[in-house]
C-alpha cells in the first residue's frame, strides 16, 4: 500500500503546484523511486480518462473516504496497469468496484470507436511507438552475483535466455518472457519494455539494478580501476554510485554528494541493498566542497550527472519538466557549467563522465564547449565509445567525440556523455577507454561491441 500512498501524495503535490514530479517523486521518502516516478507518471498521462471513469461510475460519490489522488493510482493499476500489488481495505474497495469500473470503460470505448485502452488518450498522451519499445534493461549487481548466475535464476523462472544481442533490432524484437544479453554493456541483461520486476527476489534482495542501458553509460565510460578515489557529484537516487562500485569490485573509495537530506536517505537504503562498501555519502552542496581539502587530494576520477530538464526521459509526467522554457534552459546550463568547472578543479582529476539525460543542445554540447574553453588546454575530449552510433551534435569541433542516445537511435532513454581527461604536455594520445578496460575489454580496443565478460574465477553469492 506504501507505493499508492506515496503515488497519491505526489499527485497531490502537483496539484497544489509544490514542485515538479521528479523533485516530489525523490522527496518522497518512498525507497524505490523508478517504480514511484512510473506509476505517477503513468497516472497523470491517463488522468483525463481516469476522472471520466471516476465520474461515470460514480466511485468517489460511493466511497466518500477514499481521496481522489488514491481513487486515480488504485484505478490506474487495476485497469491499465499490471493489476494492483497492495491488500488490505484499499484493494479490496477496488475490486468491489471492479465491475462497474470495466463496464464504464467498456462503453467509454464503445462511444469513442476504439478497440484499445491507449486509443483513449489524446495524441499527445499517447506513447510514441518508438518509446514504446525500449526494453527494460536489467543490470546484474557483480558485488553480489554474476551474470551466468543470473541468467539461470530466470531460466528456473520460465524465462528463455537468447544469448547474446547481435543488433539492436534483436532487442527491438523481444516479447513475452524472453531476454537478452546486452550487445554492448558486459553486465546488462535485456527483456521486452512492458516486464515488470520491481516483485522479483533478485531485485528485492540488490543482485540485479533496473537501469536504463543510458543510464549505465556514466560509471562504464568513467571505468575506474579497481583501488581509484571517485567522487560521484550528483549522485541521489545512487544507482550510478552502485554502478561505480560494481566496477571497483568494492576497493576504493567513492565520495557521494546530494544535497537533499530525503534523496541521501533514499540512497543510504539502495547503496545497502546493493552491498556497496567503501562509499561515504555527504549531505552536502557540491559546489561547496572544497577542492584543495586533503580528503579528497586523491580523486583521479568524477562522474558528474547534475539536474537537467529532464527531457530525454521516455515517460514524462505533466508540467513544466516536460517542455522547459528557454529561461529555465539558461538557468539550467549556468548552474551545470559551474558545477563542471568546479569539478574540473580537483587537482588530482585525471578523467571526467559529464552526462545528463536531457536532449538539448544547451545543457550538453554548450556547456561542454564553454567549459573547455573556459579551461585552455588543460583538459581534452576524449572519443567515448567509438563504436556507440549516435554521436554529439556538431556544434564545435570534436564534439563528435560525445556520444548521444535516444530511443529512435538507441532503444534507450535519451542522454548525453562527454568524457573528459587532464592533459599532459608531450603525452601520446591516450587509448579512447577507461582504466577498467584492461581487465574486461571493451570497444574499440580489440574486441567487438559486446563482448562477453571473461569468466570469473569465483563465484559469487548464487540465489536460490
Amino acid at each position: 500500500m506504501a507505493l499508492y500512498s506515496a503515488a497519491a501524495a505526489v499527485l497531490a503535490g502537483l496539484e497544489r503546484s509544490e514542485g515538479g514530479l521528479k523533485s516530489l517523486v525523490y522527496n518522497s521518502g518512498f525507497p524505490h523511486v523508478r517504480q514511484l516516478y512510473a506509476l505517477v507518471s503513468e497516472t497523470l498521462r491517463y488522468a483525463p480518462v481516469l476522472e471520466k471513469l471516476l465520474d461515470g461510475a460514480a466511485l468517489l460519490q460511493a466511497e466518500k473516504k477514499l481521496p481522489p489522488q488514491l481513487a486515480k493510482v488504485l484505478v490506474y493499476d487495476l485497469l491499465f496497469g499490471k493489476g494492483l500489488k497492495c491488500g488490505g481495505r484499499w484493494k479490496a474497495l477496488a475490486r468491489r468496484h471492479r465491475a462497474r469500473l470495466e463496464a464504464e470503460l467498456a462503453r467509454m470505448k464503445v462511444r469513442h470507436k476504439v478497440s484499445r485502452n491507449e486509443d483513449l488518450l489524446a495524441p499527445e498522451q499517447a506513447v510514441s511507438p518508438v518509446a514504446s519499445q525500449v526494453p527494460r534493461y536489467v543490470r546484474v549487481n557483480t558485488l553480489k552475483t554474476c551474470v551466468d548466475d543470473v541468467i539461470d535464476f530466470f531460466k528456473r523462472q520460465g524465462y528463455s535466455y537468447l544469448g547474446k544481442a547481435a543488433s539492436v533490432e534483436e532487442l527491438k524484437a523481444l516479447s513475452g518472457k524472453k531476454f537478452l544479453l546486452d550487445l554492448h554493456l558486459p553486465d546488462l541483461l535485456v527483456f521486452p519494455s512492458r516486464t515488470d520486476l520491481h516483485d522479483n527476489l533478485l531485485y528485492t534482495s540488490g543482485h540485479i539494478i533496473l537501469q536504463d542501458k543510458a543510464s549505465c553509460l556514466p560509471a562504464f565510460l568513467l571505468g575506474p580501476a579497481a583501488g581509484s578515489y571517485i567522487i560521484d557529484a550528483c549522485a541521489a537516487p545512487g544507482n550510478k554510485t552502485s554502478h561505480l562500485a560494481a566496477i571497483l569490485k568494492n576497493k576504493g573509495q567513492i565520495f557521494a554528494f546530494d544535497v537533499d537530506p530525503k534523496r541521501v536517505a533514499t540512497m543510504n537504503t539502495l547503496l545497502a541493498r546493493a552491498g556497496v562498501t567503501g562509499c561515504q555519502l555527504a549531505q552536502q552542496d557540491f559546489l561547496t566542497v572544497d577542492p584543495r581539502d586533503p580528503k579528497y587530494s586523491r580523486v583521479t576520477h568524477i562522474l558528474l550527472d547534475p539536474s537537467c530538464s529532464g527531457s530525454g526521459m521516455v515517460t514524462r509526467g505533466l508540467g513544466e519538466e516536460a517542455a522547459p522554457s528557454a529561461e529555465r534552459l539558461q538557468a539550467l546550463a549556468g548552474f551545470q557549467r559551474r558545477v563542471l568547472s568546479h569539478a574540473l578543479s580537483f587537482p588530482a582529476l585525471q578523467r571526467l563522465v559529464y552526462s545528463t539525460c536531457s536532449l538539448h543542445r544547451e545543457e550538453n554540447e554548450d556547456v561542454v564547449q564553454a567549459v573547455l574553453q573556459d579551461w585552455g588546454s588543460a583538459f581534452r575530449l576524449v572519443t567515448a565509445f567509438p563504436s556507440w552510433p549516435s554521436r554529439g551534435l556538431a556544434t564545435f569541433p570534436g564534439a563528435e567525440s560525445c556520444l548521444r542516445a535516444s530511443p529512435a537511435e538507441t532503444l534507450t532513454h535519451g542522454f548525453f556523455v562527454a568524457v573528459l581527461e587532464r592533459c599532459r604536455e608531450g603525452a601520446a594520445a591516450r587509448s579512447s577507454l577507461p582504466a577498467a578496460a584492461k581487465e574486461n575489454p571493451q570497444p574499440g580496443e580489440g574486441t567487438e561491441p559486446g563482448a562477453a565478460p571473461k569468466k570469473r574465477k569465483k563465484k559469487k553469492q548464487r540465489v536460490k
